[in-house]
C-alpha cells in the first residue's frame, strides 16, 4: 500500500504532514472520514499504546466535526452514556477513543453496554514493515540523524513489533550513538537491539574467533 501522511508523533504537532498511514492504520482513517456510513453517530477507535489514536481522534474530529472522548474506558458511565445519546439525537458523530473495547474495557450500566454493542469499533494495528521503517526513519530524522537501508533491514527483522518498542529503541540507539560517537551501523544497531533485550547475544565457542 502506498503511504500518506497525517499527523503522528509524541508528542505531535496539529498538522496535516507527518501522520504515517499504511495498512496498520488505514482502515480505521477511512472510516471516520466517512461518517455518513455509520450505522449508528458513533464509533470506537482503539490502538496500541503511542500508536496515535488520540491525535488520529482528534484530527478526524475537526475534519468531520464530532465531539471526541479520549481514554473512554477511564469516564464515568453516566457521561459516556448521555453524549452517545446526544449523539444520536443531534445527528453529530461521536468518537469514543479507548485503549481496548468491551468486553476487555468492562462496563457496569447495562444501557451503557447495549449501546457500544451497537457502536462501530475500528482499531489501529501494531505496526507493520512499512510503518516500522518509516517511524524509524521520522524519529531519527528528528535527531538528526540518518538510517541507512541495510541498517533499517536488519533492524525491521529483529525490533519488538510495538510503537512502544519502536520508541525505547530508537532513544537507545540515539543515546549509544552519542554516547560512542558513531554513525547508525549494523553493528551499533545490533549492540543496542542485545543491550534492551530484543536480540540474544550469540556466545563464541572457544576456537572460533
Amino acid at each position: 500500500m502506498d503511504q500518506s501522511v497525517l499527523p503522528f508523533d509524541w508528542p505531535a504537532p496539529e498538522s496535516k504532514d507527518d501522520f504515517i498511514i499504511t495498512a496498520a492504520n488505514a482502515d480505521a482513517v477511512k472510516w471516520l472520514e466517512h461518517p455518513a456510513t455509520w450505522p449508528v453517530r458513533a464509533t470506537l477507535l482503539t490502538g496500541p499504546r503511542k500508536s496515535g489514536r488520540s491525535l488520529l481522534g482528534r484530527i478526524m474530529a475537526t475534519k468531520i466535526g464530532a465531539t471526541m472522548i479520549d481514554d473512554a474506558e477511564t469516564q464515568r458511565e453516566a457521561d459516556i452514556f448521555h453524549r452517545w445519546n446526544l449523539a444520536q439525537e443531534e445527528r453529530k458523530p461521536l468518537i469514543l477513543i479507548a485503549l481496548y473495547p468491551p468486553p476487555k474495557w468492562r462496563i457496569a450500566l447495562p444501557d451503557l453496554a447495549s449501546r457500544l454493542k451497537a457502536t462501530p469499533h475500528v482499531a489501529i494495528s501494531d505496526p507493520d514493515d512499512l510503518l516500522v521503517r518509516m517511524l524509524m526513519e521520522k524519529l531519527l530524522a528528528q535527531r538528526g540523524l540518518h538510517l541507512k537501508p541495510e541498517v533499517a533491514a536488519y533492524v525491521i527483522a529483529r525490533v519488538e513489533r510495538s510503537y512502544v518498542g519502536i520508541i525505547r529503541f530508537i532513544d537507545a540507539l540515539d543515546n549509544a550513538a552519542l554516547a560512542q560517537k558513531r554513525s547508525l551501523s549494523i553493528a551499533l544497531a545490533k549492540q543496542v537491539l542485545i543491550r534492551i533485550g530484543m536480540e540474544e547475544e550469540q556466545l563464541k565457542l572457544p576456537g572460533t574467533e
